[in-house]
Protein backbone atom coordinates (compact mmCIF):
# COMPACT_ATOMS: atom_id res chain seq x y z
CA UNK A 1 0.00 0.00 0.00
CA UNK A 2 2.87 2.40 0.77
CA UNK A 3 4.07 2.51 -2.85
CA UNK A 4 0.54 3.22 -4.02
CA UNK A 5 0.05 5.79 -1.27
CA UNK A 6 3.19 7.71 -2.28
CA UNK A 7 2.16 7.47 -5.92
CA UNK A 8 -1.33 8.75 -5.10
CA UNK A 9 0.04 11.71 -3.15
CA UNK A 10 2.40 12.51 -6.02
CA UNK A 11 -0.47 12.33 -8.52
CA UNK A 12 -2.68 14.56 -6.35
CA UNK A 13 0.20 17.05 -6.13
CA UNK A 14 0.97 16.98 -9.88
CA UNK A 15 -2.72 17.39 -10.77
CA UNK A 16 -3.15 20.21 -8.22
CA UNK A 17 -6.09 18.42 -6.63
CA UNK A 18 -5.48 19.99 -3.22
CA UNK A 19 -5.15 23.74 -3.41
CA UNK A 20 -4.10 26.08 -0.61
CA UNK A 21 -5.45 29.61 -0.09
CA UNK A 22 -8.75 31.06 1.16
CA UNK A 23 -11.82 29.04 0.21
CA UNK A 24 -15.48 28.88 1.13
CA UNK A 25 -16.69 25.26 1.24
CA UNK A 26 -20.14 24.05 0.19
CA UNK A 27 -21.11 24.06 3.88
CA UNK A 28 -20.34 27.80 3.99
CA UNK A 29 -17.35 27.12 6.24
CA UNK A 30 -14.05 28.89 5.51
CA UNK A 31 -10.94 26.79 4.87
CA UNK A 32 -7.30 27.42 3.98
CA UNK A 33 -7.34 24.53 1.50
CA UNK A 34 -9.70 23.02 -1.04
CA UNK A 35 -9.83 19.39 -2.16
CA UNK A 36 -10.92 19.37 -5.82
CA UNK A 37 -11.68 15.65 -6.04
CA UNK A 38 -13.79 15.99 -9.18
CA UNK A 39 -10.50 16.83 -10.90
CA UNK A 40 -8.93 13.68 -9.43
CA UNK A 41 -11.73 11.24 -10.21
CA UNK A 42 -11.70 12.17 -13.88
CA UNK A 43 -8.02 11.21 -14.23
CA UNK A 44 -7.49 7.53 -15.20
CA UNK A 45 -4.11 7.24 -13.50
CA UNK A 46 -5.48 8.51 -10.18
CA UNK A 47 -8.56 6.29 -10.42
CA UNK A 48 -6.38 3.28 -11.20
CA UNK A 49 -4.12 3.97 -8.23
CA UNK A 50 -7.10 4.39 -5.88
CA UNK A 51 -8.79 1.22 -7.22
CA UNK A 52 -5.61 -0.80 -6.71
CA UNK A 53 -5.20 0.52 -3.16
CA UNK A 54 -8.77 -0.42 -2.21
CA UNK A 55 -8.58 -3.78 -4.00
CA UNK A 56 -5.38 -4.63 -2.10
CA UNK A 57 -7.21 -3.86 1.14
CA UNK A 58 -10.28 -6.01 0.38
CA UNK A 59 -8.77 -8.89 -1.58
CA UNK A 60 -8.79 -11.29 1.40
CA UNK A 61 -12.15 -10.09 2.74
CA UNK A 62 -15.62 -11.48 2.19
CA UNK A 63 -16.89 -8.50 0.19
CA UNK A 64 -19.86 -8.90 -2.14
CA UNK A 65 -20.36 -5.37 -3.50
CA UNK A 66 -18.69 -2.00 -3.84
CA UNK A 67 -21.02 0.96 -3.38
CA UNK A 68 -20.56 4.58 -4.30
CA UNK A 69 -22.95 7.49 -3.76
CA UNK A 70 -23.65 9.70 -6.77
CA UNK A 71 -21.86 11.64 -8.17
CA UNK A 72 -18.29 11.76 -6.95
CA UNK A 73 -17.94 8.17 -5.77
CA UNK A 74 -19.36 6.46 -8.86
CA UNK A 75 -16.06 6.60 -10.82
CA UNK A 76 -14.21 5.28 -7.74
CA UNK A 77 -16.69 2.41 -7.31
CA UNK A 78 -16.53 1.67 -11.05
CA UNK A 79 -12.72 1.57 -11.16
CA UNK A 80 -12.56 -0.56 -8.01
CA UNK A 81 -15.19 -2.91 -9.40
CA UNK A 82 -13.15 -3.35 -12.58
CA UNK A 83 -9.90 -4.06 -10.71
CA UNK A 84 -11.40 -6.25 -7.97
CA UNK A 85 -13.97 -8.07 -10.09
CA UNK A 86 -16.67 -7.26 -7.49
CA UNK A 87 -20.05 -5.92 -8.66
CA UNK A 88 -20.86 -2.32 -7.85
CA UNK A 89 -23.83 -0.37 -6.59
CA UNK A 90 -24.65 3.26 -7.27
CA UNK A 91 -26.61 5.12 -4.62
CA UNK A 92 -28.77 8.00 -5.75
CA UNK A 93 -29.23 11.01 -3.50
CA UNK A 94 -32.96 10.32 -3.61
CA UNK A 95 -35.33 7.78 -5.14
CA UNK A 96 -36.17 8.16 -8.79
CA UNK A 97 -39.60 9.65 -9.33
CA UNK A 98 -40.12 7.53 -12.46
CA UNK A 99 -39.63 3.99 -13.71
CA UNK A 100 -38.63 1.59 -10.93
CA UNK A 101 -38.25 4.37 -8.31
CA UNK A 102 -34.99 2.82 -7.13
CA UNK A 103 -32.47 4.61 -4.97
CA UNK A 104 -29.85 1.88 -5.51
CA UNK A 105 -28.75 0.87 -8.98
CA UNK A 106 -27.21 -2.59 -9.18
CA UNK A 107 -28.29 -5.73 -7.37
CA UNK A 108 -28.12 -5.58 -3.59
CA UNK A 109 -29.03 -8.88 -1.94
CA UNK A 110 -30.07 -9.17 1.67
CA UNK A 111 -26.98 -9.63 3.89
CA UNK A 112 -24.50 -8.67 1.13
CA UNK A 113 -21.22 -7.47 2.62
CA UNK A 114 -20.63 -4.04 1.11
CA UNK A 115 -17.78 -1.56 1.17
CA UNK A 116 -18.66 2.02 0.42
CA UNK A 117 -16.28 4.47 -1.25
CA UNK A 118 -16.18 8.26 -1.36
CA UNK A 119 -13.90 10.94 -2.78
CA UNK A 120 -13.52 13.26 0.22
CA UNK A 121 -14.97 13.44 3.73
CA UNK A 122 -15.21 16.24 6.24
CA UNK A 123 -17.54 15.06 9.01
CA UNK A 124 -18.77 11.96 7.15
CA UNK A 125 -22.42 13.05 7.30
CA UNK A 126 -23.19 12.76 3.59
CA UNK A 127 -21.60 9.32 3.39
CA UNK A 128 -23.73 8.17 6.34
CA UNK A 129 -26.86 8.97 4.32
CA UNK A 130 -25.68 6.57 1.60
CA UNK A 131 -24.77 3.97 4.25
CA UNK A 132 -28.31 4.24 5.65
CA UNK A 133 -29.74 3.53 2.19
CA UNK A 134 -27.62 0.36 1.86
CA UNK A 135 -28.49 -0.83 5.38
CA UNK A 136 -32.20 0.02 5.00
CA UNK A 137 -32.20 -2.23 1.92
CA UNK A 138 -30.61 -5.24 3.64
CA UNK A 139 -26.92 -4.71 2.95
CA UNK A 140 -24.18 -4.77 5.58
CA UNK A 141 -21.56 -2.03 5.39
CA UNK A 142 -18.23 -3.64 6.25
CA UNK A 143 -15.88 -0.69 5.68
CA UNK A 144 -15.89 2.85 4.32
CA UNK A 145 -13.03 4.06 2.12
CA UNK A 146 -12.35 7.67 1.23
CA UNK A 147 -9.56 9.08 -0.94
CA UNK A 148 -8.96 12.16 1.23
CA UNK A 149 -10.11 12.68 4.81
CA UNK A 150 -10.14 16.36 5.78
CA UNK A 151 -9.82 15.18 9.42
CA UNK A 152 -12.76 17.20 10.67
CA UNK A 153 -14.75 14.52 12.46
CA UNK A 154 -15.40 11.68 10.03
CA UNK A 155 -13.41 9.17 12.14
CA UNK A 156 -15.63 9.88 15.16
CA UNK A 157 -18.79 9.74 13.05
CA UNK A 158 -17.94 6.27 11.75
CA UNK A 159 -16.68 5.00 15.13
CA UNK A 160 -20.04 5.97 16.67
CA UNK A 161 -21.77 3.80 14.05
CA UNK A 162 -19.29 0.93 14.45
CA UNK A 163 -18.09 1.26 10.84
CA UNK A 164 -14.42 0.78 9.98
CA UNK A 165 -13.25 3.98 8.28
CA UNK A 166 -10.19 3.77 6.03
CA UNK A 167 -8.99 7.01 4.46
CA UNK A 168 -6.37 6.42 1.77
CA UNK A 169 -4.83 9.80 2.63
CA UNK A 170 -5.38 12.12 5.58
CA UNK A 171 -4.93 15.83 4.89
CA UNK A 172 -2.11 16.00 7.48
CA UNK A 173 -0.23 13.26 5.60
CA UNK A 174 -0.61 15.18 2.35
CA UNK A 175 0.66 18.41 3.93
CA UNK A 176 3.69 16.53 5.34
CA UNK A 177 4.29 14.99 1.89
CA UNK A 178 4.28 18.46 0.32
CA UNK A 179 6.74 19.73 2.93
CA UNK A 180 9.12 16.85 2.14
CA UNK A 181 8.77 17.08 -1.65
Amino acid sequence: MNDYKNKLMQLLKENEVIKFGDFTLSSGKKSNYYVDMKKAITEPEILSCVAHMITDEIKDSDIDKIAGPALGAVPIATATSLISGKPMLMIRKEKKSYGTSKQIEGELNCDDNVIIVEDVTTTGGSLLKAIDVIEDNGGKIVEAYVIVDRQEGAVDTFNERGIIFKPLIKIDEFKAFLDEN
